[in-house]
Parts: structure tokens; C-alpha cells; sequence
């Protein structure tokens, strides 16, 4: 079973969209459980209809004109009831109708089962046979195993489909494909994709602007791997047999004029460019191998793969590539690099997209820091399709519309221009105060990552930095950096942000952070040797931080310490008393500084139930709500599959974050935040309630967090609050918290999903 459903699903996979994955499973589901009918039926979007899509053994020419409305038949009670339905004789069954055109009265026996993908019903997939018999447990259960492994590649070659045409056809039918919020935002603009180097599966389809520049490169490349392969042929001719000689002969052949070099050839003259027409042609002939049930044929697959991507790297190497990048770009690639990013002028660019990635990758942090709208972790995006299409990004709600109808154009337009009007608008704030109608203060700070921060946050009013996050500049290196580079990188934050306060985290990698020459690999990193967890197992890697954070901080004294992933006081004590030594180490060479501010980042369950204890030891708490949601939640946020579950507002949370306002209000000691939450105006007024001292957040969150605490009066955020606490359910806090915005006329704050 497990071997047919693996091919069955690989099969899928190379399909090239919609209607010919709908085939594919037609016919093998069918073959493979010998029914004499197997058919699918998709939801349609636009009527919520389930559509015949595709079958073998009914009505061909039904196909997408028979259909039923949710409810509607035993297919539309399939995908109401979201679970099988399966019956020996089918039209005895109340819900039952008759179809007559379909050519489905003969058969009695039926077994349907909903294709689920990420909570939504994508359509159903049904058996039928003419006995009357009702399908035994095993034959459901692979129809449901089916169903659960295809709901994913359906939902793929969904959106596949609707931009199968490609650029060069302007047609496409509307899709919505989700991700995770990166930063925050509305674009509308053309994409531009960005393949990685030599991979047949990421170049983007283009015209060719000169057909036979485009042709001459092509060939000039075939020559190189010719040369190439003939090379190590010989290099090796002694020691191989007149056989194992031959397979060079055999890679020789591919390349010849007459087969495959032929077809690509055939593709340029008729206007695509060299790498497209390359990346077609192997892989068709790729997934033909592939298909083959012999086991030889199929590794032929690795050959044609193999050359394929070799004559795809001299194509990259040898064209001299002017990327066209054209006003409001929509940067898309399979995995986002900061290189990739600043090769765009910033004039240009409207927003980013990336396959892969996480909402703390290191372009996430940049794109925020730019005020970039973007989208990260958009698993079912066709990305090597989209060249120079349409795109809307909402970096709200982490939500890429491809094809646009004008009506949703038209309303994320008005959103856009709301959002900038809103920016003119807060200009005005930067210098005001963080206080409210009442006149209570709250100290508004920033995070940071990189200098590109640092000229922003001053633009938009930052009063200090409550998160430097130190990894970066390691994330940017081949190496560790010395303690003279870390020095140097952390006088220039400081001196930037003097006399303001500066919070600077020490070393936090693993998780979803790791350092290319310090790799740590592990089947769970999120629950493993992450933070403070390292830099307390490698004393000479943390020493070295605190000596250049000490030494920057000379003759400024603007310098907060942190210390991330903290869980116990054992640790704690023991980081203190690593940088108390590094401490009177500095003061023995000749430097005069004071220790600094020392405090703990709240971001694991076991802080918050120990946050007296760790304020005793400490000068101030800071929770990192972001991790600290995620650990409470179990919930990976970086995981598209279960972001959805990630809230921030969930009840749990918000009387953890109240518990830890609670602790330090009870050891005198000043508490800050500096997750999302806190650059969110809504969590903000929550967090005003509670007693939080600073809120730290992106640049870009500053001036509306400003102006929500600035129009409310303090004594009705703690209503607010108290009301709250009593709500037991997600959506109902949301609500609470868009009625107390729309109550004092913060209204444009709200970002509802747009269908």
C-alpha cells in the first residue's frame, strides 16, 4: 500500500496542473483498488459548488458541467459532514440524487471522502462499483490515506493552475495562497522571481529579448559540458571497462542536436530564453524517466537531471543578466537572501515573497526594518510561474492573491492608501510624547538587528533599543567574529542611539537560527541547546561578547545587558557571574565603565512561574512574547501548517504576560516587552493596562502604537483589561479589541483578511 500511494503521489507531483493531477488520480486510484469508477469533484470558490472535475469509468463529457451545492447529494453530504460516507446500495440513502448524464445509475456500491487541505474542503474524491456491497475497512482507509497525502499536492496544482498559462498569456483564474505574516503591510505590484543558482526547478518562464544570442549561449554551453564530460571520460579511461565507458557515450547522446538539445533549441527560436527552454525540456523528460517502472529507466532520471543542470549553470554563468526591475517589484524566490534583496533599488520595491522561511529570518528582520510588506513561508506558491504577474501581498494577514479580479484590487488599493495617508499623518508624532489623555508615560524603544535600523528608528521617534539582537552580525560571517569586531560593531549601535538607552541581547542561536560554521543540528531545536544554553556551555564565546559589549560601552554608558532563553536561577546566577568577571577583567586593563543594566528575557513557560525570583537577581525583565507565545501555544509560528493556531492574544498568554507585570511590580523592578505583540496597537493597550514600563518593537509600529496610547485615557484601558481577563475564547477578545478601537476612533488599525 505504501509503495502505491508513493507513486501515486509522485506521480501527482509532476503533474502540471490542475487537470492533469486530477487525471492522474482518476486512473491510478481506480487501477489501484480495481473499482470500475473513481471520479473527483472540486470545490469552485466563485460558487462554492462541487464541480465534476475529472473520472474514469463515468461521463467524460460531464466534466465541468455536472455539479452540486454543499449538502446537495451524497457528494455534497460528503463535504459537509467532512468525513466518508460510505454505502452498498447508494440511492436507497435520503441524500441520495440522481444525476442522470453522468452515466452513474448502473452502480450501487459508493465510498467518497473529502480532500481536506489546512481546514478547508477542496472537493471529493468517490468510488463506485455495481455490486451492492459496502467497501470493507481497508479499502476506506486507503481512500482516506489517499485523500489526506493528495490534499496538499491538489491544493498545490490548484494554485498551479491558475497560472499555468504563465506570463506570456496574461490568463490565470484568481487564487489566495497563505503564508506567514513577515512584516507587516499592503503591496501591489509585478513579480519578479529570483531563482536559485542551477536548478531546473526554479527558473522562471521569460521571453527571450534576442532569440539568437539566446540560442548561441545555449549552445556555447552544450559545448562547455560536452568538454567537461569528455574530460572526465578520459580522465578516467584506464580505469574503467569498454562498459562503463560507454555511459559517456550515453551522456554524449543526450546532449546531441537530434534529441533533447534539439527541443530546447526548437523552444528558444520559438521566443523563450535559453534557461526557461532548458528547464521545460529536462524536466518533461526528467518526469518521463521518473514515471518508468524499470528500475535502469528510472535512474536515467539522475543522468538527464544531472546534465541538465549542468548546462543550466554555464547558461547562468555566462549570461551577462540585466534584471528589469519595474516601479512597486514584488521580489518572490524560493528562499529570500539579503543579497537578493539589495540588488533591488529601494525606489522599486513594493514587497517581498519567500517559499521558505521563517517570521525571524534574517530578510524578515530586514524587510520590517524597511517597512517592506512581506510574506514568508507560502508552501503552495507556483513561484517559478509568476514572473512579471500581478501580485497583491497582504503582510497583515500573511496572504498572497495572485490574479487579482478588480474588485479585490480595488479594495486592497483603497487599504494601501489609507495605510499611507495613515503614515503622513504620523509623522507629526515624533517628537510627542507616548502619553495618554490621562497623562500616564510609556517609554516606546525598538529592535534592531543592523546599522539599515538604526536611521529609521530615529526617524520614527525611538526612544531607546529594547532588543539588539547580537546574532545577526554572527549570521553574516564565515566565522566567528573576534572580540575587536564585536567591539567595534557595538560602539557604532551605541554611539548611534547615545544618550538613549541600548538593550543588547547576548548570542541567541539554535532554534531556527543557526551559524554555518557553528552548525547545530538536532530533531527538536526549538526545546534544545539554543541561548543561553551555548553561550554557557562555550564560557569563551560568551566572555569574549560581554568583554566587547563592556568595552563599547565605554565613556557612553548607555549599555543594557540581556540574557535570552533563561529557565531556571541557576543559570542565571551563573551568567552573572561570568559577566561580573568579565567585568573586573576590563576594569584591570585600565577601562573605568560601571556594570551595566543586567536583565532576563521572559520567553519560557518556567520564567514566568519564576519571575519574582529572576527580578530579585536582575535590574529589569523583558518578555519575549514572540517565543514565549509559541512555548505556551506549542505551537511553531515559523510553520505554515499550524501558524494559524499562533495568537498572540490567546487567554493563556495574556495571563502569563499579566503574571510577570504582576512579579516585577512586586520587586520594584521595571518591566518591558519587545515581541510583536508589542507593536501591535491593540495588544499595546493591554499591555499599557498591565503595567508593562517599555514597549519595544519594528520601527515601522512606533508611530501607531504612539497614536493608539495617545488617544486613550489609562483608567479605560484597565477596564479594558479586566474585561479580558474573563474571556475564555480567541475570537472573542479580537472582537472586544476591535470594538474598543473603533470606540476611540482607531478604527484603521484594524486588519480583517480580505477574500
Amino acid at each position: 500500500m505504501l509503495e502505491t500511494l508513493r507513486k501515486i503521489v509522485q506521480q501527482v507531483n509532476a503533474a502540471e496542473g490542475l487537470p492533469e493531477a486530477l487525471d492522474i488520480i482518476v486512473d491510478r486510484v481506480h487501477d489501484a483498488m480495481g473499482t470500475e469508477v473513481c471520479s473527483v469533484y472540486m470545490r469552485d470558490p466563485a460558487s462554492n459548488r462541487l464541480v465534476f472535475r475529472a473520472t474514469k469509468g463515468l461521463n467524460q463529457a460531464q466534466i465541468g458541467l455536472a455539479s452540486l451545492a454543499p449538502g446537495e447529494g451524497l457528494v455534497g453530504l460528503v463535504a459537509e459532514r467532512e468525513e466518508p460516507v460510505n454505502l452498498e446500495n447508494a440511492e436507497t440513502h435520503p441524500s441520495f440524487q440522481f444525476l442522470p448524464d453522468l452515466g452513474e445509475e448502473k452502480f450501487h456500491s459508493f465510498l467518497g471522502v473529502p480532500i481536506i487541505h489546512q481546514r478547508e474542503v477542496l472537493g471529493v474524491l468517490v468510488v463506485q462499483q455495481t455490486e451492492q456491497r459496502r467497501f470493507d475497512e481497508g479499502e476506506e482507509a486507503f481512500l482516506v490515506t489517499m485523500s489526506a497525502q493528495l490534499a496538499g499536492v491538489i491544493a498545490h496544482a490548484r494554485v498551479t493552475g491558475a497560472v499555468r498559462g504563465g506570463a506570456l498569456s496574461g490568463d490565470g483564474a484568481p487564487a489566495k495562497v497563505s503564508g506567514i505574516a513577515g512584516a507587516p503591510g499592503i503591496a501591489i505590484g509585478t513579480a519578479v522571481v529570483v531563482s536559485p543558482s542551477a536548478d531546473l526547478y526554479t527558473v522562471p518562464k521569460r521571453q527571450a529579448e534576442n532569440r539568437r544570442r539566446e540560442l548561441r549561449a545555449f549552445r556555447e554551453a552544450l559545448d562547455c559540458v560536452r568538454a567537461d564530460i569528455q574530460a572526465v571520460a578520459d580522465n578516467l579511461g584506464t580505469e574503467l571497462n569498454p562498459e562503463d565507458h560507454a555511459l559517456f557515450d550515453v551522456y554524449l547522446g543526450i546532449l546531441d542536436d537530434s534529441t533533447i538539445g534539439a527541443e530546447v533549441a526548437s523552444l528558444i527560436r520559438a521566443g523563450q530564453w535559453a534557461q526557461g527552454a532548458l528547464s521545460q525540456v529536462m524536466i518533461e523528460h526528467i518526469r518521463h524517466f521518473e514515471r518508468m517502472e524499470h528500475s535502469y529507466l528510472k535512474e536515467r532520471a539522475v543522468d538527464v537531471k544531472d546534465l541538465g543542470t549542468r548546462v543550466l549553470a554555464y547558461l547562468q554563468e555566462s549570461a551577462v543578466e540585466n534584471r528589469r526591475y519595474p516601479m512597486n517589484t514584488i521580489l518572490v524566490a524560493e528562499e529570500l537572501t539579503a543579497s537578493s534583496l539589495g540588488e533591488v533599488p529601494r525606489h522599486k520595491l513594493a514587497g517581498l515573497i519567500s517559499v521558505r522561511g521563517s517570521g525571524n529570518s534574517h530578510v524578515a528582520i530586514l524587510a520590517r526594518a524597511m517597512g517592506v510588506p512581506t510574506v514568508m513561508g507560502a508552501v503552495d506558491l507556483p513561484y517559478a510561474r509568476l514572473q512579471d504577474r500581478e501580485l497583491i501581498i497582504d503582510g497583515y494577514n500573511g496572504a498572497v492573491h495572485l490574479n487579482p479580479p478588480a474588485e479585490l484590487k480595488q479594495r486592497f488599493q483603497e487599504a494601501l492608501n489609507q495605510d499611507r495617508e495613515m503614515s503622513r499623518d504620523l509623522e507629526s508624532l515624533r517628537d510627542k510624547p507616548c502619553e495618554t489623555l490621562d497623562g500616564h508615560r510609556t517609554t516606546l524603544w525598538v529592535n534592531t538587528g543592523l546599522m539599515a535600523d538604526v536611521t529609521r528608528s530615529l526617524e520614527q521617534g525611538a526612544e531607546g533599543v529594547g532588543l539588539y539582537r547580537t546574532e545577526v552580525p554572527f549570521l553574516l560571517r564565515d566565522r566567528f567574529p573576534s572580540e575587536e569586531e564585536q567591539r567595534q560593531i557595538y560602539r557604532n549601535q551605541l554611539e548611534a542611539f547615545a544618550p538613549r538607552p541600548v538593550t543588547m541581547r547576548t548570542l541567541d542561536i539554535g532554534g531556527d537560527k543557526s551559524l554555518p560554521y557553528f552548525p547545530i543540528e538536532e530533531d527538536n531545536p526549538f526545546l534544545g541547546w539554543r541561548g543561553i544554553r551555548v553561550t554557557l556551555d562555550h564560557p569563551e564565546i560568551f566572555l569574549a561578547q560581554i568583554r566587547a559589549m563592556l568595552k563599547a560601552n565605554e565613556g557612553l554608558g548607555n549599555l543594557r545587558i540581556m540574557l535570552p532563553m533563561i529557565c531556571n536561577t541557576a543559570e542565571l546566577d551563573e551568567a552573572l557571574e561570568l559577566i561580573r568577571r568579565s567585568h573586573r577583567e576590563i576594569l584591570q586593563e585600565g577601562l573605568t565603565g560601571e556594570l551595566p543594566k543586567i536583565g532576563v528575557m521572559v520567553e519560557v513557560p518556567a520564567a514566568v512561574y519564576q519571575a519574582r525570583a529572576l527580578a530579585r537577581r536582575v535590574d529589569f525583565l523583558s518578555v519575549g512574547s514572540n517565543d514565549l507565545t509559541q512555548y505556551l501555544l506549542a505551537v511553531d509560528r515559523n510553520n505554515a501548517r499550524v501558524a494559524d493556531l499562533y495568537h498572540a492574544l490567546h487567554p493563556a498568554v495574556i495571563q502569563a504576560l499579566a503574571n510577570v507585570a504582576e512579579a516585577c511590580r512586586l520587586e520594584g523592578k521595571p518591566v518591558g516587552i519587545c515581541g510583536e505583540l508589542a507593536g501591535d496597537p491593540e495588544g499595546a493597550v493591554l499591555l499599557l493596562a498591565m503595567g508593562y514600563d517599555v514597549l519595544s518593537m519594528n520601527s515601522t509600529s512606533l508611530p501607531r502604537v504612539k497614536k493608539a496610547l495617545r488617544s486613550i485615557h489609562l483608567a479605560d484601558a484597565a477596564s479594558l483589561l479586566a474585561e479580558v481577563m474573563l474571556l475564555e475564547d480567541i475570537s472573542a477578545i479580537r472582537q472586544r479589541l476591535h470594538l474598543f478601537l473603533r470606540e476611540h476612533g482607531l478604527g484603521q488599525f484594524i486588519h480583517n483578511p480580505v477574500d
